[in-house]
């Protein structure tokens, strides 16, 4: 059984396999919004599904919760575009702004 959690401590959701921290996904609040910053899976756990388990369990997380997000990370961004209806959760303007910073 998978179960995907909030660390708040070290900023990160992670997915627990069998208790084991298995990937996680780290993230940053900037102006009152979650920057999704890099998505980890461990080598032993790749090609099982775990990065979409722990993206998706981050968003519904974030959602339940009444925050917005910016998907800095390409994982989490490519992750909505195949899912739009997580859409709605991105703070277009503030990625957009971030995206133009670092270019």
């Amino acid at each position: 059984m998978n179960e995907v959690r909030d660390n708040p401590q070290r900023l990160r959701y992670e997915v627990l396999v069998d208790g084991k921290v298995a990937g996680f996904v780290q993230y940053s609040m900037r102006g009152g919004r979650m920057i999704l910053v890099h998505t980890d899976v461990d080598e032993a756990h790749e090609g099982q599904g775990l990065g979409s388990i722990l993206v998706s369990g981050a968003l519904d997380d974030i959602r339940r919760r009444g925050l917005r997000i910016v998907p800095v990370c390409p994982f989490v961004e490519s992750y909505i575009e195949r899912h739009p209806e997580y859409d709605d959760l991105v703070d277009h303007e503030m990625f957009d702004a971030l995206n133009t910073e670092t270019k």
